[in-house]
């Protein structure tokens, strides 16, 4: 059995960069605690977000979590752009990460411009 959040593509990419973030930033060596803290939590944020919108009866309520979720990929972005400021990421890895936010904020734009009509 699923739920139907799962099944949506904007969940499953999402889910995608979080576990990237993890796996290539936060369990690697050299960080300081806040910038774990702060890069998972907003991460996690644009899933659960999006997860928790998807319940919601009414298109103004469902568009509140998705413009909540995409603030959280833009907190994820900045945090990312403070990192590779101070050489904490490769620039590699930074552009990599740069190309799937891109690809959430727009498809979460979307999703919130649609929930207008």
């Amino acid at each position: 059995m699923a739920f139907e959040f799962q099944k949506l593509t904007v969940y499953q990419k999402a889910k995608a960069f979080h576990f990237r973030i993890t796996e290539d930033i936060l369990e690697s060596e050299g960080l300081k605690r806040y910038h774990r803290d702060q890069l998972g939590r907003a991460s996690l944020s644009i899933i659960l977000n999006i997860a928790e919108g998807s319940s919601r009866f009414t298109p103004p309520s469902r568009k509140n979590y998705m413009v909540i979720a995409r603030g959280s990929l833009f907190e994820c972005v900045a945090a990312l752009d403070i990192l590779r400021d101070q050489n904490l990421i490769p620039s590699q890895l930074y552009k990599e990460l740069l190309a799937l936010a891109d690809e959430l904020s727009r498809i979460l734009y979307a999703m919130i411009k649609n929930l207008e009509n």
